[in-house]
């Protein structure tokens, strides 16, 4: 049994990593959201935060957006050119992405100055992609109301999930390389 563990000591670190740390990130969100509820910032701060930021980007395409509070949920109405579009809820903030990408690349840790600085980058990008990505889904409603299965089904998934999953590769890579040297 010993020699199971030592002959998969690298595989079983890496579960270990990724559930550790996934597990404590997702707790310690989860009690950011039980928390920070406000009635500033509805419905949290980050949720809200995003929002006004799709909402700026969105306007920047030409387009008149608007986000308001919704009156019996936890969310956010995005309204463009009058047109109610779409909610935007705590899960479209882009928080559970980036801790499932701080899980990953933590469990595959490297020098302490190199992951910090690509775990700061790689939130950063994902951050920036999930903004640009509801504002596209937004536009893409907006003009082609008939595609809106599609567009918040594949394409909005595929947009987010594929900039993880590109900047997984990206750390797998420079890891490897790192363990060469």
């Amino acid at each position: 049994m010993i020699r199971l563990f030592i002959k998969y000591k690298s595989v079983l670190r890496f579960i270990f990593m990724f559930l550790g740390s996934y597990l404590v990130l997702t707790l310690i969100y989860n009690l950011y959201l039980e928390f920070f509820r406000s009635p500033i910032y509805f419905p949290d701060y980050i949720t809200h935060l995003v929002a006004k930021q799709s909402e700026t980007l969105i306007s920047s395409f030409g387009y008149n957006a608007q986000i308001l509070p919704h009156q019996s949920e936890l969310s956010m109405k995005l309204i463009v050119n009058e047109v109610y579009l779409a909610r935007i809820v705590e899960g479209c903030n882009a928080i559970s992405i980036i801790i499932l990408f701080i899980a990953f690349v933590l469990s595959f840790f490297g020098r302490l100055k190199l992951t910090l600085l690509y775990l700061l980058a790689g939130s950063v990008i994902i951050y920036a992609m999930n903004i640009i990505r509801i504002a596209i889904l937004a536009v893409g409603i907006y003009e082609y109301p008939q595609h809106t299965e599609f567009l918040h089904s594949i394409i909005f998934p595929l947009i987010i999930y594929g900039t993880v999953f590109l900047l997984w590769v990206i750390w797998v890579r420079i890891y490897s390389q790192k363990q060469k040297l």
